[in-house]
């Protein structure tokens, strides 16, 4: 008579949201941690795209060899997806199914704010059946971990963004003309603030500037066409403006429709990578500019895609071993419902509960401080319209010779762009 043996549980490791150096590290240490106590892990291939569907042939079975040699390179060898279980109860409800039909009770989930939303609802779902971890990863630096401490995926984009910034200044510089760079950055710009202040660019716009208000092209243009004229003014006809994409979330949904259709991704997010920001503001730039005469050379540049499937440096590949690491350090001593964080050296997890915004009911948003003092030094260094320039009749002179105008005109033209 034969004994059926149950089959033992396993732990669960899934990549959700958009790429970031890194992901790759957290699978290895998460894997290998686990396999080492004996636990068997299965990788779940395109995030939730297919378990929220009820589908569970898409998986990989992980072993060492598999993972002991991937934290060197970027990517996901597990690939990634945006698709959001959380949009719908069925999904939620098919997506805890599948896990359990693929005897995972430890989930293991790496992603943005977006997929810590969904790792907190599926632990919720799961009834304590799954017990889930989450690994911070975003090149935006936007989840609410406490000031200092950054997601994973973002150091080695900007060391990236930097060079490639950097390369941008001396080609401004070499050729006449101005770069306008898009940076990653959905609702936070970090990531642009942070390249701006390694590179050293002429100036850098990001949401939490325009906090509290809608910001409107008009106003967005002429700060931008504001700079063009001061850099002229003092004999430069070059630059390089950073623009976080996140400045798209604070123009009115209404001047946006009017510039194209507008996207949304499946956490009804405007799908920003499908908006030509840059060439928008150049053709809208250039436009200004020749009212009064002036024909600046404008480069748009979206730097992106470039950054979030990089190798990750040395300090992202350290990181994410420490965090894949604990992460399935807590799952295997039984513990779960966290995300897992760094701080000055000591592990310190992060309760799901502590990261909901009682007023939206979402993961926390970490924001830019535009009152500390990283910011206020980034300005110190920006070169734009500042008030001080319509309050100097010698500096608003060389402004407004530049453009042709009087002095009361070129107020009334520029005066709403200051800084």
């Amino acid at each position: 008579m034969s004994t059926m043996v149950a089959p033992k549980n396993r732990l669960g490791i899934v990549v959700a949201g958009g790429p970031s150096p890194g992901i790759n590290s957290v699978i290895s240490a998460a894997a290998i941690r686990s396999l080492v106590d004996g636990v068997p892990v299965v990788g779940i291939q395109d995030g939730f795209k297919w378990i929220m569907r009820g589908d569970i042939e898409h998986t990989l079975d992980l072993t060492v060899d598999h993972v002991s040699r991937i934290h060197f390179t970027g990517g996901s060898i597990l690939g990634t997806a945006r698709d959001n279980p959380t949009r719908d109860p069925a999904l939620l409800e098919a997506t805890v199914n599948s896990l359990l039909r693929l005897n995972i009770d430890k989930l293991v989930t790496i992603g943005g704010d977006d997929t810590a939303f969904t790792a907190m609802k599926v632990a919720e779902s799961g009834h304590s059946r799954i017990r889930v971890v989450h690994v911070p990863k975003t090149i935006d630096n936007d989840l609410d971990l406490p000031q200092g401490i950054s997601t994973f995926g973002f150091q080695t984009a900007r060391q990236i963004g930097y060079d490639i910034v950097k390369n941008l200044m001396v080609d401004a510089r070499t050729t006449s003309r101005w770069f306008f760079v898009v940076a990653m950055g959905r609702k936070a710009g970090h990531l642009a603030m942070h390249i701006s202040k390694a590179s050293g660019n002429t100036l850098t716009l990001i949401p939490e500037e325009f906090a509290g208000f809608d910001l409107t092209m008009h106003r967005l243009v002429d700060v931008l066409a504001g700079a063009i004229v001061k850099r002229l003014a003092y004999g430069h006809p070059d630059g390089v403006a950073i623009l976080a994409e996140g400045l798209l979330d604070k123009v009115p949904i209404a001047e946006l429709e009017a510039l194209g259709h507008v996207e949304r991704d499946a956490h009804d997010n405007v799908r920003f990578d499908e908006i030509d920001f840059g060439t928008i503001l150049k053709r809208e730039v250039q436009k200004r500019l020749a009212g009064f005469g002036l024909k600046p050379v404008i480069v748009a540049k979206n730097l992106g895609y470039e950054l979030r499937c990089a190798d990750p440096i040395a300090f992202d590949v350290e990181y994410t071993r420490d965090l894949g690491d604990r992460a399935a350090d807590e799952l295997l001593s039984g513990s779960g419902d966290l995300m897992v964080s760094i701080q000055n050296g000591r592990y310190l997890p992060i309760p799901f509960s502590d990261m909901l915004d009682p007023e939206t009911g979402r993961t926390r948003v970490r924001f830019v401080d535009i009152g500390g003092d990283a910011y206020r030094i980034l300005q110190n260094f920006m070169i734009r319209l500042v008030r001080s320039d319509f309050d100097d009749t010698t500096e608003l002179a060389k402004l407004a010779a530049v453009c042709g105008v009087s002095l009361d005109r070129f107020t009334a033209e520029f005066g709403h762009a200051v800084g």
